[in-house]
């Protein structure tokens, strides 16, 4: 049973019929030491939980901390997810205490508690060994009835290329791997705590992140030497590195809650016993080549990286002088949509340029990214964008620059007209004219206005003492 805690619960897969829903309470021993925890909570399955209630402060008792535990059990083709919620308690002492009936609403339940009789007894002798401080929850069960059993678990860190060009995306993940028959013994531990860990020692001074969809809560089916493996997604992101320095990611490590086996079962019981271990990822490095010398005209800097294709549009091919004509250029692939600007118009005697309006669709690893321009041509003839507009690229897959024109040669028909008569200055304005002429041109502080607001507000409190000075004495 695995699963991971901080991801959000997913629904049946198409022509599955969905879990069943089972919320059920966990009462909690009816006697303990004075050194243990007293839990109780309870247990969820088949569907998320919408908020955690309020557990109720018991007599006797002091609140300890609280466990949430999400695992996930694959059978008959069909993903259970299932969340227990514990509630640790610490006796104050030892003797007899009773437990008032109580309720706790979950998704708009209620499980009742009747109430009952919590002995607490002496503190037991020290064990030789500790079994973890998730055994405190669960009673403090004898290690040696127990054993142990190996599994194939692992944590991975991959990448899905060796060496990239500065500015080429490399996808790094952070997996969990493990065969289904070892489902049973592990389970993910404090995962809300150790995922911000991860995150932040993934995290890449000199390159652009770009990070995935988050995770859901069923892994993915894959095979590794010849085996099936179930995958856990835990991190995924596209780097873009900025500068030729290599991208360098540490060994990683992942705690995990493991589960001893019953020597000899009892029916009935759990029959486990919670343990932890840790698994460890080597590091990763990316190696990253500059970029060979730009072509002339064109700064290394500005150019994008990326294997893209040309997409532009249309609103008509033919139009006549003065009107507006709606024209798209802009482009598709794998790279770094980030690094791709609108790229400038050149100048052209009756041509009229607006815009652009920039629209983006990402996608994993790339996407599209489109300009839009107004244009308005004053002469004649074909228009030639191929000319007036290009988009200089790198291209790592054939590891040379591209130079992406437009293909489209629109032609404009009718007679020459005026261009629209330019604006007028705001220094020919009659009433901006003067006030510009007569403005200032020091610097103000930011804060200003919040100067004048305090002092006025200091002005306002000294009129009213006054005003109350003056009342007193008439």
């Amino acid at each position: 049973m695995l699963g991971v805690c901080a991801a959000a619960a997913t629904g049946p897969a198409a022509g599955q019929a969905p879990a069943p829903v089972e919320l059920r309470l966990l009462p909690g021993p009816a006697r303990l030491s004075v050194t243990d925890t007293f839990a109780l909570g309870f247990r969820l399955r088949g569907a998320a939980l919408a908020a955690v209630p309020t557990f109720p402060e018991l007599e006797g008792l002091r609140k300890a901390g609280r466990r949430r535990t999400t695992t996930t059990r694959r059978s008959n083709g069909r993903t259970f997810s299932e969340l227990t919620v514990l509630q640790g308690y610490v006796p104050y002492g030892e003797g007899e205490l009773s437990i008032r009936p109580f309720e706790l609403i979950v998704n708009g339940q209620p499980l009742r508690y009747p109430g009952g009789q919590l002995l607490v007894e002496a503190a037991a002798p020290p064990p030789l060994s500790g079994t973890g401080d998730l055994d405190q929850l669960f009673g403090k069960p004898k290690p040696a009835l127990y054993q142990e059993m190996p599994d194939r678990a692992y944590l991975a860190l991959e990448a899905d290329r060796a060496q990239v060009f500065a500015g080429e995306g490399a996808r790094v993940g952070l997996y969990f791997y493990l065969r289904p028959a070892d489902q049973a013994l592990l389970a993910f531990y404090d995962f809300d705590d150790q995922l911000p860990r991860l995150f932040r020692q993934l995290r890449q001074p000199t390159a652009w992140e770009v990070a995935a969809a988050p995770p859901g809560a069923a892994p993915d089916t894959v095979r590794r030497a010849g085996q099936p493996y179930l995958r856990f997604r835990l991190a995924e992101s596209t780097y873009y590195p900025l500068t030729a320095r290599p991208l360098a990611f540490p060994p990683l490590a992942l705690t995990m809650t493991k589960f001893k086996v019953l020597r000899q079962p009892e029916p009935g019981q759990d029959n486990r016993l919670a343990t932890y271990k840790t698994y460890l990822a080597p590091g990763l490095t990316v190696a990253v080549r500059r970029l060979p010398p730009a072509p002339p005209g064109a700064a290394i800097a500005a150019v994008p990286v990326g294997d893209f294709r040309v997409l532009e549009g249309i609103n008509r091919t033919e139009f006549r002088t003065g009107e507006s004509l709606t024209y798209s250029f802009g482009v598709e692939g794998r790279g770094n949509l980030a690094g791709v600007l609108p790229p400038p118009f050149g100048l052209r005697p009756g041509l009229e340029i607006y815009g652009p309006e920039t629209f983006e669709t990402p996608a994993p690893g790339g996407g599209r990214k489109i300009f839009k321009y107004r244009i308005v041509a004053r002469r004649p003839g074909v228009l030639p964008l191929d000319s007036l507009l290009q988009l200089v690229v790198f291209n790592p897959r054939t590891a040379r620059y591209d130079t992406l024109r437009p293909g489209l040669r629109p032609v404009v028909r009718g007679r020459p007209t005026l261009a629209a008569p330019p604006l007028p200055a705001p220094a020919d304005d009659p009433f901006y004219g003067p006030a510009l002429a007569n403005a200032s041109a020091d610097l103000q502080p930011l804060d200003a206005y919040r100067t004048a607001r305090r002092y006025a507000g200091w002005l306002l409190a000294g009129l009213l003492l006054l005003a109350g000075l003056k009342a007193v004495k008439s």
